[in-house]
């Protein structure tokens, strides 16, 4: 046995009972090379509460820790007899294992804080690109809502007017009413409606009044849009939505880019709402929308299909442009590629549409003949995995 120790990496130390000290190999020696009685020093190694474990279970098994780094994994096994039996005490040096244990919990907590940075950098990423593509679109934005604004403002000139006229009658009917012969004031109250034309104020007032209405909801229906695609934060999140509005209120905010060039066709299903983050799904829509009409040159159609099968709901974005060349086709959801000329797109949008999708654990599919046009198919499921119904 003595022999058999000293092939041993591990200190090995036998005890008759828990305190004598029989046989130590050169292992174990080396744990305490300064002391005078090598053996005594290894037994003091053991601690207390080792010894009471190991008389009353038999073993006991721990880590002993020293001021110079080392870290020991001691084992102890008691045989026990009516002369007071054996013990047997393994040191196995775990120094290095524990330093890469040391280590590795280290970097894992270097990579955890550079996931939160990242994760708090594509946030960012995502509402900049989100930023960029209203700001790209904030002309057309600014002349949609110009539009109403401005027959709102021509309709309240006209209303001014109306209601000079309307108040100058009013007087003549007071003056009449406090007249002594109300009816001598009648023909010069004839004259007055005439001169005011009266009648086509009556008429004209109500629809006057209806634009004017109209034209603010539309501004108030296109700040709202506005709002949905710049607002990012805590309460932006997972809700059960109808896509479908979704999709409008996406094409309410880019229309002004399309309107010109594209004739757009709706062939919507039925769809149950799906548990999604509507704002990042409408970027997804803004982003394919876009696309698609920039590939469109002069006139074109757009084409949105939705469906739903089993668990899930699919949507498809088809334009009739230039389409995607085969040999790119693979590329095109890459951060930063673009096909556009320079300065006129970040290469993001597509990368971080699918990444949304991917978010929502959905798919998102290309299909494309150059020059015929391409179609953007988008699966989504129904309900989120691991979410309740919200």
């Amino acid at each position: 046995m003595r022999a058999l120790s000293e092939l041993m990496d591990d200190g090995v130390l036998l005890c008759q009972g828990m305190r004598r000290p029989l046989h130590a190999n050169s292992a174990a020696r080396a744990l305490v090379p300064d002391a005078d009685e090598p053996l005594q020093a290894l037994v003091d190694l053991i601690p207390a509460q080792a010894r009471l474990v190991a008389r009353q279970t038999g073993s006991w098994n721990g880590d002993l820790a020293f001021d110079d780094g080392r870290i020991l994994q001691v084992r102890v096994y008691l045989h026990q007899n009516p002369a007071g039996g054996y013990c047997l005490v393994l040191f196995h040096d775990v120094s290095e294992a524990h330093a890469r244990q040391q280590e590795l919990q280290r970097r894992h907590a270097q990579l955890r804080q550079t996931l939160v940075r990242l994760a708090g950098t594509q946030e960012q990423l995502l509402q900049s690109e989100k930023m960029a593509s209203i700001g790209q679109l904030a002309a057309g934005v600014a002349h949609e809502i110009n539009n109403p604004i401005g027959y709102v403002h021509s309709n309240l000139g006209s209303l001014q007017e109306y209601l000079h006229s309307l108040f100058s009658l009013i007087e003549m009917y007071e003056r009449a009413l406090r007249a002594p012969d109300p009816k001598a004031l009648l023909p010069e109250i004839d004259d007055m409606r005439a001169r005011y034309d009266i009648d086509f104020i009556s008429g004209d007032l109500p629809q006057l009044m209806a634009e004017s209405r109209e034209g603010i909801e539309r501004v108030t229906q296109i700040v709202r849009n506005l709002k949905d695609f710049s607002y990012s934060g805590r309460e932006d999140s997972w809700k059960s939505t109808d896509l479908h509005a979704g999709l409008d209120s996406t094409i309410n905010i880019i229309w002004n880019e399309l309107k010109y060039k594209v004739t757009l066709e709706k062939r919507y299903g039925k769809l149950p709402l799906v548990q999604c983050l509507p704002s990042e799904l409408n970027q997804v829509f803004m982003n394919i929308l876009l696309n698609a009409g920039h590939a469109i040159k002069e006139r074109g159609k757009i084409t949105l299909t939705t469906g739903a099968a089993a668990d899930e709901v699919w949507l498809e974005i088809e334009d009739t442009g230039g389409g995607i060349p085969e040999d790119i086709q693979q590329r095109i959801f890459d951060p930063f590629f673009t096909t556009k000329p320079v300065g006129s797109g970040t290469g993001l949008g597509l990368s971080i549409s699918y990444g949304i999708v991917k978010k929502h654990n959905g798919r998102i599919e290309v299909r494309s003949t150059p020059g015929e046009g391409s179609c953007f198919r988008i699966t989504l499921p129904i309900r989120q995995p691991g979410r309740s119904d919200i």
